[in-house]
């Protein structure tokens, strides 16, 4: 259907929806006695802007949210509690028309308030992906493990597989949500060699099949297979926050052990089902937003395990605020927690690595994370890390995440000697 493929991020819906609510609330104001217009749409005004900014003060210690949203989320706030206030308080002074325009106007700017935070992160691009991900549909494409023993394979052998997978955790305090492994279309051939794999992981409010469904990980990694003799790496859609809401950073503390279950739980998986390599230098990892700050971390920390990383506006090291509020949330009030996740202080702790490389990929809009990148870079350099800074046009969305993926992938396939 074609309203399935209307932008929400762009175009004339979000402007449609916008001007009809602005209208509606509007609509429902207008002609009413002197004493409404005087005395109580001035209160109703003033409330409505005191709950927006109230909002906007206590929304990362009520919701937890570590990154500022844009202004426009707390304007159709605030427009929505003045239509909420105006269906309420006017409602025995009201026509039915102006009791209908204020419901209107009230779901309209709910819808324009949450659209708004949508364009900010580009979770949802179209109507079709919005109801798909509501509906808790899975990625079109997938197969189960069942199916695959059972025989199962990629169309006339130019594409690959999307397997839905549990991996199981070690540890009780930490319980993954149902994960997706691509496997391209080498490794249904018989006598290829062990495959590189890459932990796929997303930002701060994300699902593991956010790369899949909004990062086009599967579409350009089948792209690139079909210009390298189907030859790609394995993907792994990891669940580095176990549920939506829960910042891990992908660390070990009070809101779980993560980074256990990424540097231990998901490679042996990985290796006994799918055969990949036990090679460190076969393995990275690639992250947008939280997910870049977990890439470069996990691989500095553990150079054991991963050899490369892939760093996509990720921040300075793991936060959730002021170092102060991150030592006490996230690492339970241990500053030498905090010490041993701080790339800067593990880099220079451990000294010069060996068969480690990088990248930071930035939006050009992105000027203090560029600054943090560069800052990363160069203590990788210090220790034998290469390690370089690439600034593309965009900005922190999930579309700028697909371009670089895209981009970034035959250099990231190049350093796990892919062949």
């Amino acid at each position: 259907m074609v309203v399935l493929g209307i932008s929400l991020l762009s175009g004339w819906l979000p402007v449609a929806m916008e001007t009809t609510a602005a209208v509606a609330l509007a609509a429902a104001v207008v002609r009413r006695d002197r004493r409404w217009g005087t005395r109580r749409v001035p209160l109703i005004a003033g409330a409505a802007v005191i709950l927006a900014l109230g909002a906007a003060v206590t929304s990362r210690s009520l919701f937890g949210i570590t990154d500022p949203l844009p202004r426009s989320v707390w304007v159709w706030l605030g427009v929505a509690a003045a239509a909420l206030l105006v269906v309420a308080v006017g409602w025995r002074s009201a026509r039915w028309w102006q009791t209908v325009s204020g419901v209107v106007a009230l779901g309209l700017a709910c819808l324009v308030c949450g659209n708004s935070v949508n364009q900010f992160v580009g979770y949802y691009p179209t109507v079709g992906s919005a109801i798909a991900a509501l509906r808790g549909r899975p990625p079109a494409g997938q197969i189960t493990l069942q199916q695959l023993h059972g025989g199962r394979l990629p169309d006339a052998g130019q594409t690959g597989e999307l397997v839905s997978v549990d991996i199981p955790s070690s540890t009780t305090t930490f319980t993954p949500r149902r994960e997706l492994i691509y496997l391209p279309p080498v490794w249904f051939h018989r006598g290829h060699r062990p495959l590189p794999a890459v932990e796929m992981i997303g930002a701060e409010h994300a699902a593991p099949e956010n790369w899949v469904r909004i990062g086009g990980a599967v579409r350009a990694s089948n792209a690139y297979a079909a210009h390298h003799q189907g030859r790609a790496p394995i993907l792994v859609f990891v669940d580095a926050t176990e549920s939506f809401n829960n910042d891990t950073e992908c660390v070990n503390g009070p809101h779980g052990t993560a980074e256990d279950y990424l540097v231990k739980d998901v490679p042996r998986f990985v290796i006994a089902t799918f055969g990949a390599s036990r090679d460190p230098r076969h393995w990275g990892v690639l992250g947008f937003s939280m997910g870049g700050t977990c890439a470069i971390g996990l691989t500095v920390e553990h150079p054991q395990t991963f050899g490369h990383f892939v760093d996509i506006d990720g921040d300075l090291g793991p936060n959730i605020g002021t170092k102060a509020q991150t030592i006490a949330t996230l690492y339970g009030g241990s500053a030498a927690a905090w010490a041993a996740h701080d790339p800067l202080t593990v880099m220079a702790r451990h000294g010069h690595y060996r068969d480690i490389t990088g990248r930071f990929v930035n939006g050009s809009n992105e000027h203090l994370l560029i600054k943090e990148s560069k800052q990363l870079a160069a203590a990788c350099h210090k220790v034998a890390i290469p390690a370089e800074v690439v600034v593309q046009h965009g900005s922190h969305v999930w579309q700028f995440a697909e371009n670089v993926f895209a981009r970034t992938l035959p250099w990231l396939s190049a350093q796990l000697d892919l062949a």
